[in-house]
């Protein structure tokens, strides 16, 4: 049940299963978007912090520890009382997640219910993740084993704080992997709630430790340790690029991104627009568009292309604004005052460059960080709107001919995250996913999730795979092992 008066429990820096101070001493302020007001102080992490809980979390990975003699089955069925405690405080946590977040409660809900079952399947690897025997030359027996990176840097962004935090925890504790967890600035609160219920569900002390605090201090600080053997981040590709550097310069620790994208959405003129009208409008406006793979370019076959516009800015014309616990609102504030101002300073680039402008285009008042839904037609893709990550509830309607041309001009970009295609030809459909750069691929649909599905991103959307079996390879190093016989 929505409940905007939810108490916050934790506001502290989490460290070998104790709520603690920063070691300076300070704190931040975490705001309420919809009403710019301060929700509490949250502990500040720095350096300090970060050398603390990897210390904590170094200790628990020594090789006699509780947490690396633990059975793999008992790793699981710790792994899966942590997912039963989610499930069961699912109302506390989606109320926190709105509250800090700004988007709406039900969405929340669904995002703590996803976050569930990914630890849920990750549980049921723990015991499942192993090696090889390999026929090698010679009189030697020939295996291999899979063990754990070590200790993990985790960062991770505000747009879906609990289900990200959740998918870099689950594959890593599965593995056996001890974790540093930074959450973002801007939505700490439930990351600091997650640990109080792994410390409840008895994670051995320094298993998870959560420091909350800001990107060039904490995060720079897990980046750039010596002592960690992995980060893991989600986020910009500009920070990502950042991670990399620090990682490179500290001790070549293994890295992990999952980054930005201008994810391309293809419709052509077999498809029902009104269906697609309706995919497209979900697929880049859902959570206020503060999406890494929203569909941000929308590409739409010439014959149906201004039915399509009209429907598309009929359909994003004429929503209720409301906070995140309003039941009957359909618009909900962006996440920040940072966020805010850069997305209408893209909206103001879109109209200077020629972009016409069909719905939207402005901010709702000033009480909170709400914009109106705005779509653009007449988007070329040498525009600024068609060619970044804009992270906010803007359409970019643009035409096109043939599916030879698509194909190049989707991929004509940096990035690689995802792509869609709408069509009732599946040969086309087929040769768009075979020849688009993209990590996923939804074909007549859009933004399929779960955690048996593998997601990461093609050029500069990112390194590695997160969910899915392949998620597990970013935290195991393969030990071959020959015996002469």
């Amino acid at each position: 049940m929505a409940n905007p008066q939810v108490k916050v429990q934790y506001n502290q820096i989490f460290i070998n299963n104790s709520f603690v101070n920063s070691v300076s001493g300070k704190t931040f302020p975490t705001i309420n978007p919809a009403n710019k007001k301060i929700i509490i102080n949250v502990a500040e992490g720095d350096k300090e912090d970060v050398d603390l809980a990897v210390n904590a979390a170094r200790a628990a990975f020594q090789p006699n520890s509780e947490w690396r003699t633990m059975n793999a089955s008992a790793r699981g069925q710790l792994i899966y009382k942590f997912a039963e405690l989610l499930k069961k405080n699912t109302i506390d946590l989606a109320n926190l997640e709105s509250l800090d977040n700004g988007k709406p409660y039900n969405s929340s809900e669904l995002d703590v219910k996803l976050a569930v079952s990914i630890l849920q399947y990750y549980a049921g690897f723990a015991d499942k993740i192993h090696g090889k025997t390999i026929p090698s030359d010679g009189p030697y027996f020939t295996f291999t084993k899979c063990q754990p990176v070590g200790v993990v840097g985790s960062i991770i962004p505000w747009n879906y704080p609990t289900v990200i935090a959740v998918g870099k925890l689950a594959p890593a504790l599965a593995t056996g992997c001890t974790v540093v967890l930074k959450p973002a600035e801007q939505t700490p609160l439930t990351a600091l709630y997650l640990a109080a219920l792994s410390k409840e569900a008895g994670f051995p002390n320094g298993v998870i430790n959560i420091i909350p605090g800001y990107g060039p201090t904490a995060g720079k600080a897990i980046a750039s340790h010596p002592d960690i053997n992995k980060v893991t981040f989600t986020g910009s590709t500009e920070v990502g690029k950042l991670i990399m550097e620090e990682a490179a310069k500290s001790n070549l620790k293994r890295v992990s991104l999952e980054l930005g994208g201008k994810s391309p959405l293809v419709i052509f003129d077999d498809f029902d627009v009104d269906e697609a009208v309706k995919i497209a409008h979900d697929s880049v406006f859902v959570n206020m568009g503060q999406n890494c793979c929203a569909a941000s370019r929308t590409f739409v076959q010439e014959n149906i292309y201004d039915t399509f516009v009209k429907k598309a800015a009929k359909l994003a014309s004429g929503k209720k604004v409301g906070d995140q616990f309003d039941a009957n609102a359909e618009i909900w504030p962006l996440v920040s005052e940072e966020q805010y101002n850069k997305v209408l300073s893209m909206i103001e680039s879109g109209k200077k460059e020629g972009a016409k402008l069909e719905a939207g285009g402005s901010n709702v008042g000033d009480t909170g960080y709400y914009v109106y839904p705005t779509v653009f037609s007449n988007v070329t893709d040498n525009m600024k709107i068609a060619r970044e990550e804009i992270f906010g509830p803007v359409q970019q309607i643009i035409k096109f001919k043939t599916l030879d041309e698509v194909i190049n001009r989707a991929n004509n970009t940096k990035y690689g995250l995802a792509a869609g295609i709408l069509t009732k030809n599946m040969d086309t459909a087929m040769k768009y996913m075979e020849n688009v750069n993209a990590g996923s691929v939804w074909i007549n649909s859009y933004l399929v999730f779960a955690a048996q599905i593998p997601f990461g991103g093609f050029n500069q959307s990112g390194i590695g795979r997160e969910y899915g079996e392949d998620g597990l390879k970013e935290y195991l190093e393969i030990k071959s092992i020959s015996i002469k016989q």
